[in-house]
């Protein structure tokens, strides 16, 4: 494999960026005494409620690969700490849905703000053919993550 191609630019490019979204991900649970995997659960959380998605414990932990014990334990930790909440499905009473508290929107929001900021001005250099492209490209990336791992998608 010819690792100086421009494929490969590309893989390194995507390591560095997500080593520095991994590393603000540390900083922000480090400054809130959250653990990795609580930031992961508000971050799948907030997607959800993005698409306007409900999500359960049992889905979240499916999400995070997480066992029923360890989803218990996280939603316990967020719930604690004000930034999830447990409410009951009203079509189906059994059922308990995950909502993410408007105090985790806020925290989210007063650390990676600035970050989102800069994102989106740097998107704002390109014109919409080259969003596109890099959209079509990072959602092709994402979606090769479970094909790699053998994973039906």
């Amino acid at each position: 494999m010819d690792h100086q191609s421009l494929e490969m630019g590309l893989v390194h490019l995507l390591r560095a960026v997500t080593v520095e979204f991994d590393l603000l991900g540390a900083e922000f649970a480090a400054r809130h005494g959250l653990h990795p995997t609580d930031v992961r659960a508000l971050i799948h959380l907030l997607d959800a409620e993005r698409t306007g998605a409900r999500t359960t414990p049992g889905r979240l932990g499916e999400q995070l690969r997480l066992n029923s014990a360890g989803t218990t334990a996280l939603v316990d930790r967020l719930e604690r700490l004000g930034l999830v909440r447990r409410s009951r499905d009203t079509a189906d009473r059994r059922r308990v849905l995950l909502e993410v508290e408007e105090k985790a929107v806020e925290l989210g929001w007063s650390f990676f703000g600035p970050v989102i900021g800069e994102v989106v001005g740097v998107a704002e250099g390109f014109d919409p053919g080259e969003l596109e492209t890099v959209r079509r490209f990072l959602t092709s990336v994402l979606e090769s993550v479970p094909r790699a791992r053998g994973e039906a998608s």
